[in-house]
């Protein structure tokens, strides 16, 4: 519950040994505009390496309005949730530990909460380029590395209008209301699973409870995006892994939707020359920016049938 006379919001990072990172961050968060006797900074650490959090934690103390968690139970959606229930604010905002925030950040996130009423504001996220952006990579994929600019001014979302991780401020009420982040989504550890969707699915929680989302562009974060996920393979691997994420969190959507997803990916790999069709037009390299947009929405489609049981695409679909 909120401090009576305290701060109205918590910055909240959750971080997994990125500690360089990690710095940046929690740096900018000390030089925002908003007062500092009127938000927290809580940092929710689930490294493996217990010493290295506590050390990390120790060079920390200076900061007043920093606390510092060590969580030993694994998964971002957990660690989250541990935000939760330590922010002691009305309000919290989560950030990346590999983002950095714009110093009117908090300013601009309570400014639309305030305005609207709203039970979750979403800002934009701009890119840091570890590496130069690759030829190949459409526009369109860029959701994939958390990049979101919706344009205009602070408004109320709309329908079609998604919100990252990395920028993203909710009421912490509406979260303990609505359950909190489910667990069974949301990455564990270093990332080689790339499970994710657990604000996805809590926002469509408090949204279908009634709470409004505002989109707010002022308040927006610079998300670094490294040089290992600026491959081909990294984003085949991406859209393989949000089509478990989506079929987890609401696999009844999808289970009617067996020939149109077969079709559209025969319709796919036919549009491809004869000797890349089949398998090997999931993984044959282009540097076609709207080609490659396209195998991995049918890598997406092909992932998505296979946890289907391919119901629904057998012979009656290829009619």
């Amino acid at each position: 519950m909120k401090r009576k006379n305290g701060p109205r919001i918590t910055a909240a990072i959750c971080t997994y040994d990125r500690y360089p990172l990690l710095a940046e961050a929690i740096d900018s968060l000390v030089e925002q505009s908003l007062r500092l006797d009127q938000f927290r900074i809580l940092v929710v650490d689930n490294s493996p390496d217990a010493e290295r959090a506590r050390a990390a934690a120790r060079a920390l103390k200076g900061i007043p309005n920093l606390d510092y968690v060590i969580e030993k139970n694994p998964g971002l959606a957990n660690a989250r949730n541990v935000a939760v229930r330590r922010c002691g604010t009305d309000l919290i905002a989560f950030m990346d530990d590999d983002a950095v925030a714009d110093r009117k950040w908090l300013a601009e996130i309570v400014t639309a909460f305030d305005a609207f009423g709203a039970a979750v504001v979403g800002g934009r996220v701009d890119p840091t380029w570890a590496a130069p952006r690759p030829s190949w990579l459409d526009d369109g994929l860029l959701g994939h590395l958390s990049l979101i600019d919706w344009g205009g001014r602070t408004r109320i979302a709309k329908p079609e209008e998604w919100f990252a991780g990395t920028n993203v401020a909710f009421r912490a009420q509406a979260i303990r209301d609505r359950g909190g982040f489910s667990t069974n989504l949301g990455r564990v550890g270093s990332n080689s699973a790339l499970l994710g969707n657990e604000e996805v699915q809590l926002i469509e929680r408090i949204r279908r409870a009634g709470g409004q989302r505002v989109y707010a562009p002022k308040a927006f974060v610079h998300h670094r995006v490294e040089a290992e996920r600026l491959t081909r393979t990294w984003f085949r691997k991406r859209a393989a892994w949000q089509a478990v994420s989506d079929f987890t969190m609401d696999s009844a959507r999808f289970m009617p939707m067996g020939s149109k997803l077969w079709n559209d990916t025969l319709h796919y790999l036919n549009a491809l020359p004869p000797h890349e069709r089949g398998m090997r037009g999931l993984l044959v390299d282009t540097d076609d920016p709207a080609l490659f947009r396209w195998q991995t929405s049918a890598i997406y489609m092909t992932t998505m049938l296979a946890l289907m049981g391919f119901e629904g695409a057998g012979d009656e679909a290829l009619r």
